[in-house]
């Protein structure tokens, strides 16, 4: 996977980073999801860069990327923190401007970055996400049920982190499996890097400190913003088989937080670069090479 990548790790204000970069042109910076890394796009990431530099990180927390200790306010794993990283990773590799594709917990850090630094991004693609604040203001039996994870993860540590880490590899596989639409879109090199980052306890509470940070700091983040909304152009890709296609009118709840909103939902369930690559790459190379 990431053949002719190159690995490399940056230091930023809040967190040793881990990546890999490839090609050329424009950059583009990939943003993984929960419960992955940046291995998530190891399908469309080398096309991609046929196109564009692309930078695929790991967030903090998550893969080998640091996992900084947590606060009891979750500032350290707020979006805004994970969302400076990031800047701060693209401005190290020479890119003041750069735009941005974020899949599920990747998608949070990224519509806080682009509200955070508006002047650093120039078009973003959001895939499988309705905002966070929406989440919690309308969450009902159906979503609770579809997306119990956000109730279990926040609970007080360490709860949740010792019966995750009782067997991370079950919890890890039984996830892929239940937000997916075809299990067998994860390849077994994927899965065992899936497994490996997962299986460290560090990464374990990490990700519980996203979850928990997402029902308590970014919420406050959000409604001190809350007229505020995305400038730049906004790809939305979603699974037709997934739980926010049954849930929501995707497009119509991202035009109450953006100027700039197209896109549609393709035939999959959560894990569009992995179910359905060729389809989410057409999307996104038509969005960005425009």
């Amino acid at each position: 996977m990431f053949e002719h990548f190159t690995q490399h790790r940056i230091e930023t204000s809040g967190a040793t980073i881990n990546l890999v970069k490839g090609g050329e042109g424009a950059p583009l910076l990939l943003l993984h999801g929960y419960p992955q890394t940046y291995v998530m796009w190891h399908k469309i990431a080398p096309i991609l860069s046929e196109h564009f530099t692309v930078v695929c990180s790991d967030l903090r927390g998550y893969g080998d990327s640091d996992k900084p200790p947590a606060d009891p306010a979750h500032l350290t794993y707020s979006k805004r923190a994970t969302a400076q990283d990031q800047v701060e990773v693209m401005a190290a590799l020479g890119f003041d401007r750069f735009s941005v594709i974020g899949h599920d917990r990747g998608a949070r850090v990224l519509h806080r970055l682009a509200l955070d630094h508006p002047n650093r991004v120039d078009k973003i693609a959001l895939l499988d996400i309705v905002p966070t604040r929406t989440i919690f203001q309308t969450v009902d039996q159906v979503l609770a049920t579809a997306y119990e994870h956000w109730f279990f993860l926040i609970q007080p540590h360490n709860l949740p982190e010792r019966l995750i880490g009782a067997d991370p590899e079950f919890y890890l596989r039984k996830k892929l499996r239940l937000w997916s639409a075809n299990s067998s879109a994860f390849t077994e090199e994927a899965m065992a890097e899936y497994i490996r980052c997962f299986s460290n306890p560090a990464v374990i509470h990490a990700t519980c400190e996203d979850y928990r940070a997402a029902a308590s700091i970014d919420l406050e983040h959000d409604e001190a913003d809350i007229n505020q909304k995305i400038q730049c152009p906004v790809l939305l890709l979603w699974g037709l088989r997934g739980v926010m296609q049954r849930c929501f009118d995707v497009l119509e709840t991202w035009r109450e937080r953006a100027v700039d909103v197209q896109g549609r939902g393709l035939d999959c369930g959560h894990f569009l670069p992995e179910e359905a690559p060729q389809e989410t790459m057409q999307e996104l190379l038509d969005f960005f090479s425009e």
